[in-house]
C-alpha cells in the first residue's frame, strides 16, 4: 500500500494538485479519471519517483516495488522473448512460458517471439514494455491508457489478467467500460483535489455530482442567511438596548468562512450538422479486395450496403485492415478488384486517427476549421471552437502547441463545419477523456445520418452498433446484429464471459432465438411497476419536505417582519421571544435540508439501478 500526503503540484500558474491526500490500500485496484490536463499522468509519475511534487511526501513501504509503464523504447536484446525475459525477478531463465503466455495475450503471434523488438511498429513496441512491466510482478502496477495501444481481442485479455491481479493497481483510460470491469474503487481529480469512493465509474460520478449539489445548496442557505443578518446588523446598529444582539450576529459572521461559488468546468458539448438526405443506401461495397502486397491479400471479396441512417462499427485485432477497409469505403484508397460506390447525395465527414498531421501546425485552431469548408465565416467557425472547448483566446492557440487530444477536437471540429450524412470514423475516442467520449456518444446518438466507425471501446460498441463488421480467424464477415448479441453468440471465442451469456441465453430461449418483444416488453413492465414503488414514496417524502421549507421560510419572513415591529416599539420581550421564534424556524429549516439531500442521494442511487436494468434490456 501507498499513502500520499498533503500533494501540491503546479506548473507555472497552472495549479494542478492542491493538498491530496489518499491512500491506496492493499489489493486494491483503483481507477483513476480526471479531464484532460487535469493532472492524471502527472499524479502517477509522482507516485513513480519519475517527477517531484512541490509539496507533500508519497510514503512507500521500505522494499515495495511499483511498475509503471513508460513510453521509453530501450531495447538491448535481439529478441521479443529474450527482451521480455529481462522483466523476470531474479533469475528467470525457467519461466520462459510466463512472458510467452503476456505477449501472446497482448497480440504477439509465436512467430513474433523471435523477431527483434525494433521490427515492429511503436504500437507493439509500447506492448513490450508492458508485457516487461507485468512479468516483474510488482507491488502495484500503474498503468496510463493501456488500450491506446491495445485491440479489442489484447484489450478483452488484459481486462481478464488485471481482473484477477492479485496486489495494488492504478489504471487511467478513457474506456469506462474496461474500467468498471476491472477496479474496486474509482479515484478522481477533480477541481485539483482528489476524491476516492468505492465502486465503479457511475459511483464516482454519481457522488461528486451529490457532493456538488449539497456544496451549492448550502452556499445559496448560508448566503441567504448572512443577507439576513447583515440587514438585522444594518438596521439595528444604532439601537442600544439592542447592542448584544447586533454584536453576537457580528461575531457570528466573523466566524463563517464564505463559500464561494463554484467555477463553471468546461464540457465537450456539441452535434453533428446533418444533411439531408433521400435513397435507399448511402454506399455499397460490392466483391472488394485489396493488398498492399499480392503475396499477402488483406480484404477479399468484401460486400456492404450501409443504409441511411444505419449504424455500422468494423471491430477485430490491428493490423488486420480495419483502417484500410475505412479508407477504402471514404474513397481514400481504390480497391484491387471489386468496386465502392457512392450515392450522389451523400456527404462524407471523415476523421482517421493518422489526420492529426494533416493539420497546418502554423495555423491557429480558428483557421484549421475555417478550411473545412469554403462558406464558414468567423463567427460560425468561433462557435465551433468553443464546442470543442477552445473558448475565446484558446481559439487563437497554434496547431503545434497542442496536445493529440487537442488536436483530436480540432479535427472533430473540422468535421462540424460542414452538414453531413454519412460520417467515416477512426477509433475517434482514443484521444478523448471519459467525459468527453460521454459527449461524442451522445452527438453520435443524435446524428441523423449513417455512421462507419472503427472502435474498440466496447462502450461505444453497446451504444451504437447495429451491424458489425468482424475481423477474426483470418477472415471478414459481416454480423447482423449489435455488439451485446455477437457476444452472446460466440463473439471473439476466448472469454468466459461470453460463453456464459450464451448458455444463460439458451436456458432462457431453447430455441437460440432473441427474448420476444412480448417479454421484454412484460420485463420491462415488471421494473418500471418495482421502480415505482420503490421511487414512489421517496419522492412523496421528498415534496412533503420541500413545501415544508418554504412554509418555514414563509413563517421566518413573517418573524422577521415582527422583530423589526417589536424593535420600532421598543418592545425589549417581544424582540427575545421572536429571535427565539426565528432560530427555532432556522434549526427546522436546517434539519429539512439535511433530510432533502440524504433522499436525493437515495432517490438516485435507485435511478441509476433501475436505469441500469432497463438499459439490459435494450439488447
Amino acid at each position: 500500500m501507498i499513502s500520499v500526503e498533503g500533494l501540491w503540484k503546479s506548473y507555472g500558474s497552472q495549479v494542478l494538485l492542491e493538498g491530496v491526500s489518499f491512500k491506496v490500500n492493499q489489493k486494491e485496484r483503483v481507477g483513476l479519471v480526471g479531464r484532460n490536463g487535469h493532472g492524471k499522468t502527472t499524479l502517477m509519475r509522482i507516485i513513480a519517483g519519475l517527477e517531484e511534487p512541490d509539496t507533500g511526501t508519497v510514503i512507500i513501504p521500505r522494499n515495495y516495488r511499483i511498475g509503471y509503464v513508460t513510453q521509453h523504447l530501450d531495447f538491448t536484446e535481439a529478441t521479443v522473448l529474450a527482451e521480455g525475459m529481462k522483466g523476470l525477478r531474479g533469475d528467470g531463465r525457467d519461466q520462459a512460458w510466463k512472458v510467452e503466455k503476456v505477449l501472446m495475450g497482448l497480440g504477439f503471434s509465436a512467430e513474433d517471439m523471435h523477431r527483434h523488438p525494433h521490427e515492429f511498429s511503436g504500437g507493439f513496441q509500447v506492448r513490450l514494455n508492458l508485457a516487461k512491466v507485468i512479468v516483474s510482478e510488482p507491488d502495484m502496477l500503474l498503468l496510463d491508457e493501456p488500450t491506446n495501444y491495445l485491440d479489442i481481442t489484447s484489450i478483452r485479455w488484459i481486462e481478464r489478467f488485471l481482473s484477477s491481479w492479485p496486489r495494488e493497481l492504478i489504471l487511467i483510460t478513457h474506456d469506462r467500460t474496461f474500467m468498471d470491469r476491472i477496479v474496486t474503487h474509482t479515484m478522481g481529480i477533480h477541481r485539483r483535489k482528489v476524491r476516492k469512493v468505492e465502486g465503479d465509474t457511475s459511483k464516482y460520478y454519481t457522488q461528486i455530482a451529490q457532493d456538488e449539489e449539497v456544496y451549492e445548496r448550502t452556499r445559496v442557505n448560508e448566503e441567504r442567511k448572512r443577507k439576513e443578518i447583515e440587514e438585522f446588523i444594518a438596521q439595528f446598529r444604532a439601537k442600544a438596548r439592542l447592542v448584544g444582539l447586533v454584536q453576537s450576529r457580528i461575531r457570528l459572521l466573523e466566524k463563517q468562512e464564505r463559500k464561494e461559488k463554484l467555477e463553471k468546468i468546461e464540457t465537450l458539448e456539441f452535434s453533428f450538422r446533418s444533411a439531408p438526405f433521400h435513397g435507399k443506401y448511402v454506399l455499397a461495397a460490392r466483391d472488394v479486395s485489396f493488398s498492399y502486397d499480392a503475396a499477402k491479400p488483406l480484404i477479399q471479396d468484401f460486400s456492404l450496403v450501409v443504409k441511411p441512417g444505419e449504424r455500422v462499427c468494423i471491430v477485430g485485432a490491428n493490423g488486420r485492415g480495419k483502417t484500410t477497409l475505412l479508407r477504402l469505403l471514404a474513397g481514400r484508397l481504390r480497391p484491387t478488384r471489386g468496386e465502392v460506390s457512392v450515392h450522389p447525395r451523400a456527404v462524407f465527414g471523415v476523421y482517421e486517427q493518422t489526420n492529426t498531421f494533416s493539420l497546418v501546425p502554423s495555423r491557429t485552431v480558428e483557421e484549421e476549421i475555417m478550411s473545412a469548408s469554403v462558406d464558414i465565416d468567423r463567427q460560425r467557425a468561433r462557435g465551433i471552437c468553443g464546442a470543442m472547448m477552445f473558448e475565446g483566446d484558446d481559439a487563437l492557440k497554434k496547431i503545434e502547441v497542442l496536445s493529440g487530444g487537442e488536436k483530436s477536437r480540432v479535427m472533430l471540429g473540422k468535421i462540424l463545419a460542414t452538414p453531413v450524412n454519412v460520417l467515416l470514423l477512426d477509433e475517434p475516442s482514443n484521444h478523448l477523456d471519459m467525459e468527453s467520449t460521454d459527449a461524442l456518444l451522445a452527438a453520435l446518438d443524435s446524428f441523423e445520418g449513417a455512421v462507419v466507425m472503427v472502435t474498440h471501446n466496447e462502450l461505444l460498441l453497446d451504444a451504437i452498433a447495429d451491424r458489425l463488421v468482424v475481423f477474426r480467424n483470418g477472415a471478414l464477415e459481416v454480423f447482423e446484429g449489435g455488439y451485446d448479441w455477437f457476444l452472446r453468440k460466440g463473439g471473439w471465442g476466448d472469454d468466459e464471459e461470453a460463453a456464459a451469456c450464451s448458455r444463460r441465453e439458451a436456458r432462457q430461449h431453447p430455441d437460440g432465438g432473441k427474448p420476444s418483444k412480448k417479454e421484454l416488453r412484460r420485463r420491462r413492465g415488471e421494473i418500471v411497476a418495482e421502480r415505482s414503488r420503490v421511487i414512489g414514496p421517496i419522492e412523496k417524502r421528498m415534496a412533503f419536505v420541500e413545501s415544508e421549507i418554504e412554509r418555514l421560510e414563509r413563517r421566518l419572513a413573517c418573524h422577521n417582519e415582527e422583530l423589526q415591529s417589536a424593535s420600532f416599539a421598543r418592545d425589549g420581550a417581544k424582540v427575545v421571544e421572536v429571535s427565539r421564534l426565528m432560530h427555532e424556524c432556522e434549526q427546522a429549516i436546517e434539519a429539512f435540508f439535511g433530510e432533502l439531500e440524504a433522499l436525493h442521494g437515495e432517490l438516485e442511487r435507485h435511478r441509476a439501478a433501475f436505469e441500469a436494468q432497463l438499459a439490459g434490456l435494450e439488447d
